[in-house]
């Protein structure tokens, strides 16, 4: 097993293992992640058994880690009733679904909360009241899981907004709203933390920045990385994906993340501007700077 599996989010289009699976062949991915549904819609799309059952086959057998993207309109902070409601549904929905497909996790937008415009005066009220919206969502969500089950992996947000988890210090908050579960993950997605400000531009500044995540998360929270590099400044608050080594973190910043401690058994998928077109330079250059950073660890080993 590899110690840090690539891969791209890909279409479904023909299907989960005609599509996305063959897709992500082509690509020359080592793990992928998928819709499996409109993901800007709320409807609840159902699998097809038979398909479902092949393409966790074929994944199980290759050894093959996946992962599914929940719609980009969930949002537990929602103070509109409909908003939250359709929400939770449809992470439990995503949940039934990562089961059945044999998929490792779900990754899920932290969300935002809303201050009215009179009533600026009320933002920590609103942002605890949301944080509580997040708590009865999600816990009896959590608590139906197992051992064996899916992942929810909480993803924040570039800090945009309302943000009510943008960044890492922002996961102190969210996590203790869900008691820490065991079975709440972290899905760091680099553009949307070096957004919020932290600073993988910087020497050390990866690794920093992982500690923290431990400090905060406890070892083994973090189980996902997209991995995307940044067309804004760190601290802009821009949440715009550039291809690795074209955007203002820098490829180095990837090489420090696969040689980090935290990162050990974590996969690594691409959500860049390229990274399901053919010939894409974003999976190769991943790939090259992990075996660098392998590299960097032999050197670093003790000699017996």
């Amino acid at each position: 097993m590899l110690r840090n599996p690539i891969g791209s989010h890909v279409p479904v289009g023909k299907g989960l293992k005609a599509g996305a699976l063959a897709t992500a062949d082509a690509l020359g991915c080592e793990t992928l992640q998928i819709f499996v549904g409109n993901p800007r819609g709320w409807a609840l799309s159902a699998g097809k058994p038979a398909e479902d059952r092949a393409f966790r086959a074929e994944i199980e057998g290759r050894g093959t880690r996946a992962y599914i993207h929940a719609p980009y309109l969930v949002n537990l902070g929602s103070p509109t009733p409909a908003t939250y409601e359709k929400s939770a549904a449809v992470i439990a929905h995503n949940l039934k679904r990562a089961a059945e497909i044999g998929a490792e996790g779900v990754v899920v937008h932290t969300g935002s909360f809303v201050t009215p415009a009179a009533g600026e005066g009320l933002a920590e009220q609103q942002y605890a009241a949301a944080l509580a919206q997040v708590r009865e969502a999600l816990l009896p969500v959590l608590d139906t899981l197992g051992e064996d089950g899916p992942w929810l992996l909480l993803e924040p947000t570039a800090g945009q907004g309302r943000s009510l988890c943008a960044g890492v210090e922002d996961l102190t908050a969210y996590l203790g709203a869900l008691d820490l579960h065991p079975k709440a993950g972290i899905c760091l997605d680099t553009c949307h933390v070096f957004a919020a400000g932290a600073p993988l531009d910087e020497p050390g500044g990866v690794a920093a920045t992982l500690e923290r995540i431990v400090e905060i998360g406890g070892p083994d929270r973090l189980r996902l990385i997209h991995a995307n590099d940044s067309m804004d400044v760190r601290g802009a608050f821009k949440d715009r994906h550039e291809n690795i080594g074209a955007g203002h973190i820098g490829a180095d910043a990837f090489r420090d993340l696969f040689a980090h401690p935290a990162t050990a058994g974590v996969p690594f998928i691409l959500e860049t501007p390229s990274s399901t077109d053919p010939g894409t330079p974003d999976l190769p250059l991943l790939k090259a700077l992990r075996a660098e950073a392998e590299a960097l660890r032999m050197a670093d080993e003790p000699v017996a």
